[in-house]
């Protein structure tokens, strides 16, 4: 009965650690992406002048994709700490987060967008041409993306069912302390978890 009883119990841990564990890898994922160029443009200057060549990064081409993995990792410390529907309502940011930085991505990716995003953060005037695109660091953000979503929706279906934080440190939950001089039984009581210097602990007995 104790081993039937505890397979549920595993289950749900492990269903919880993973929704942890790929709420962090997708916002890892967003954070990682945004710090790379994602695009180039060459602009042909007038007159002499040689081209020069424009770079785009996360920040100028999707700018959303940062605020969401932060938002993401914002969301993972949430999850720890909610429980019941509060979890489930946190499970649904999760996964808004990742459908948001999905259609963030393609419409940045856009060939006008990324045209627009060029002429503005170019510092001089010219024509654009050559557009070519870092896929690998688009492709993260999407894949980060899939996995926010993935965990968003576990955590919707699955969050009540999932442990709550362990409220072993809670003052009111603390075990009591017994007043004593003697360290040893100081040091069991802080191990414990009880507070010996409590004025109202009850005195040890002798």
């Amino acid at each position: 009965m104790r081993a039937a009883a505890a397979a549920p119990d595993a289950l749900r841990r492990r269903e919880y650690l993973a929704a942890l564990a790929l709420t962090a890898l997708g916002a890892v994922a967003l954070l990682a992406s945004s710090a790379q160029v994602w695009a180039r443009a060459r602009m042909e200057l007038a007159g002499d002048l040689a081209p020069v060549t424009v770079e785009l990064s996360a920040s100028q081409a999707v700018p959303a994709v940062s605020r969401l993995g932060w938002a993401a990792l914002a969301a993972l410390a949430a999850l720890v700490a909610t429980t019941g529907a509060a979890r489930r309502l946190v499970g649904a940011l999760v996964a808004l987060l990742g459908l948001g930085a999905l259609g963030s991505v393609a419409a940045g990716l856009r060939p006008a967008a990324l045209a627009d995003a060029a002429a503005r953060s170019a510092t001089a005037e010219g024509g654009l041409d050559g557009l070519t695109v870092a896929w690998a660091w688009p492709a993260l953000a999407c894949a980060g993306a899939a996995v926010l979503l993935v965990s968003g929706v576990l955590a919707l279906v699955r969050g009540t069912a999932w442990p709550a934080m362990s409220s072993r440190y809670d003052r009111h939950s603390a075990p009591r302390a017994t007043r004593t001089d003697a360290p040893a039984e100081l040091w069991r009581s802080l191990d414990s978890g009880a507070d010996p210097t409590d004025e109202n602990a009850e005195p040890k007995e002798r």
